[in-house]
């Protein structure tokens, strides 16, 4: 389940209806499903070949199918990031800049935990700690960017409307402080 730490004043909140209320507040959505479907040996695997991706959609099918035809998703993929991964720290860089899209940023958190960082209704900034089984769509235009959590891995589903895929547009914001 989802915890929201609000940046300016240090709240967190980590109960589930309070969590849904303040992001749906910010026209962020969220859901959160279970993962059983995923194969037993890919559950705790952050290093993933396309097959084993492959497997991983395969397995989450019915529901990322449901949610594309309820929001409009064309194409989607997985993206899995960990210790093992090559340039970790320069793909973080570039991870780690404020941006938006011309669409949702959807991601379903398969394995391990993530951040999203998004400016709220507010101006002020939110953190977004997401952990397997947390499904996440950050409205276009809503300036945020993604990252790891000191875990250091996650395995994501990221769904698109544009075939293009992932296509950010930076955002300089002199509001933004790194936390």
């Amino acid at each position: 389940m989802a915890i929201i730490q609000i940046r300016n004043t240090g709240e967190q909140i980590s109960d589930e209806s309070a969590v849904r209320e303040f992001l749906t507040g910010n026209e962020v959505y969220y859901d959160h499903w279970t993962l059983d479907a995923i194969p037993a040996d890919l559950r705790e695997e952050f290093s993933l070949d396309d097959a084993q991706k492959e497997r991983i959609l395969e397995a989450l099918s019915p529901q990322i199918e449901a949610l594309a035809a309820e929001r409009g998703y064309v194409k989607w993929d997985v993206v899995a990031m960990s210790e093992k991964t090559p340039n970790l720290e320069e793909i973080l860089k570039k991870f780690e800049q404020v941006h938006t899209h011309t669409e949702d940023e959807v991601r379903v958190m398969a394995g391990g935990s993530g951040v999203f960082v998004i400016k709220g209704k507010d101006g002020g900034y939110f953190d977004v700690v997401l952990s397997a089984g947390d499904v996440i769509s950050v409205p276009e235009k809503t300036p945020h960017f993604f990252t790891m959590t000191d875990e250091r891995r996650f395995v994501a589903v990221r769904l698109f409307i544009d075939p293009s895929g992932w296509v950010a547009h930076p955002f300089e914001d002199p509001a933004f402080t790194k936390a």
